[in-house]
């Protein structure tokens, strides 16, 4: 078999673990390949936290790999796949991790990223590459997959389902005819991952938000310690008391609520993503990395975007001077975004809604 393929393949398999906003990002592919190949059977080995987001797909069967289980993850993932075969493997993740993986998933054709994205050898665990152009967004290089089996798509879904048992559960601690303002605060907890914006600006959006357009600000976020920490401070210093979801929803139920907002502001993190696939107005805070490449897909404009002026004063170069989508390791970074800047972002969102 040859790219681009001829015939619809009768199965294939996509090899993507993580993380929460990229998978969100394989999205619009899936619905691709379903939609031009409605007769294919499509396997997704994926993450065991990430499962539970699209867990719920129809036509799609699911494999966990639990990396928790070091090893042994390897072992169960032969274990589930033995004696199978696919026409093709999407390899759609650059980690060692998952190339690994993908030697326990047989198919003659195994579709990876070109060489200059083929990052930790993975071109070595490949037979096929996408096409080379420089300068996308994560979405976009994603959707190079479908471009290179000859599919074409004049539109990008998400159809994330949302059961309706976990909305009606959220509505009823929302309120019904107040305009709600999410605010994720924090982005996941990895070692030198300066994305979190500080406490004290978000007090005092969540004051603005509620003295200028009446909003209830959601304040969401996971279960680590540090988020709680972060909410329950930005809690006691906002005039405004914001309704504390931090740590107390599953993925289901931060997408109702997400899709429940007026308007959502975060970091370059998931629920940024999450609330870009249910339609909902994301303002992203970005200034270590390039929203241009991982900003809310469909709200770059609404982006407050530091990410040019952390660049010359962490590297002291042009960004146009440095690798595509390198990250500023500075915990300094955030401070380049001022409150007028993220005011001004949500009265463009609130004048869009009149």
């Amino acid at each position: 078999m040859k790219l681009p393929l001829q015939l619809p393949p009768k199965n294939i398999c996509i090899l993507r673990f993580s993380a929460i906003g990229d998978i969100s990002h394989v999205l619009p592919t899936l619905h691709i390949l379903q939609t031009n190949w409605p007769k294919t059977k499509i396997t997704w080995v994926i993450g065991k936290v990430e499962h539970r987001l699209v867990s719920d797909i129809p036509n799609v069967e699911f494999i966990i790999f639990d990396k928790s289980r070091g090893w042994k993850a390897y072992n169960d993932l032969k274990k589930n796949l033995h004696g199978r075969t696919f026409d093709l493997l999407l390899h759609m993740q650059v980690s060692l991790r998952a190339s690994l993986a993908s030697l326990t998933i047989k198919a003659p054709i195994r579709l990876g990223f070109d060489g200059k994205r083929a990052k930790n050898l993975q071109w070595l665990f490949t037979n096929h590459k996408i096409a080379t152009v420089s300068q996308q967004h994560v979405l976009d290089s994603f959707l190079e997959f479908p471009k290179a089996l000859g599919l074409k798509s004049d539109s990008i879904n998400w159809n994330i389902p949302i059961p309706m048992a976990e909305t009606n559960t959220m509505m009823e601690m929302l309120p019904q005819n107040q305009p709600i303002l999410v605010i994720n605060p924090c982005s996941s907890m990895r070692i030198r991952n300066y994305r979190n914006w500080n406490v004290e600006s978000y007090a005092k959006i969540i004051d603005f938000a509620s003295e200028k357009y009446g909003m209830l600000t959601v304040l969401t976020g996971g279960p680590s310690a540090k988020e709680i920490e972060y909410a329950s401070s930005i809690t006691q210093m906002a005039n405004s008391t914001p309704l504390n979801l931090v740590g107390k929803t599953n993925l289901k139920q931060l997408l109702a609520v997400l899709k429940a907002a007026t308007a959502v502001i975060a970091p370059d993190t998931g629920p940024a993503h999450l609330a870009n696939a249910v339609g909902t107005p994301v303002i992203g805070l970005y200034a270590t990395s390039n929203p241009d490449r991982t900003g809310p897909y469909l709200n770059r404009e609404l982006t407050v975007n530091k990410y040019r002026e952390a660049v010359q004063k962490e590297l002291n170069k042009n960004v146009d001077k440095i690798p595509w989508g390198q990250r500023v390791r500075n915990p300094e970074a955030m401070n380049f975004i001022q409150e007028i800047d993220v005011i001004k972002k949500l009265e463009k969102v609130w004048q869009s809604i009149q």
